[in-house]
């Protein structure tokens, strides 16, 4: 399935498109800027990693590692403080990352919401049924 790429200026993007270019980004493997002409006609300018701290995929201390980055497991860089004791230490560490992952988790859901209602406005908008009706026979 090929999308339709419409060049535009990067302030006109939803914030819905400006995710779905940096999970391009991240699941492609090309560079920053590759994706930016892809999809502005025009050189990056800091824009794509500024949306990723803007959205939560990187944080200001973090380095781009985009595989990494696609995958969940990036966090801050261990920064020891002498008087706080390792198993601290891990502990803070784990919670930010709940905290990270909650953040997507709710991300998620009020995506799957926005999906729900979309499909049922176009149910009912054009009468046709969208949804698999499960217990049918085939």
């Amino acid at each position: 399935m090929h999308k339709t790429i419409i060049l535009k200026s990067s302030g006109s993007f939803s914030e819905f498109e400006k995710h779905e270019i940096i999970k391009d980004y991240l699941s492609s493997g090309q560079p920053k800027d590759a994706i930016w002409r892809k999809y502005t006609g025009r050189a990056d300018h800091g824009y794509l990693v500024r949306w990723m701290r803007e959205l939560g995929y990187l944080t200001s201390s973090q380095q781009l590692i985009p595989k990494l980055a696609s995958k969940g497991f990036i966090m801050s860089k261990k920064k020891v403080d002498p008087g706080l004791p390792e198993d601290q230490f891990e502990q803070l560490q784990l919670k930010k990352r709940i905290a990270e992952l909650e953040k997507q988790l709710k991300e998620a859901e009020l995506k799957a919401i926005a999906f729900s209602t979309m499909v049922d406005i176009a149910e009912k908008e054009f009468k046709i049924p969208i949804r698999k009706k499960f217990n049918t026979k085939q």
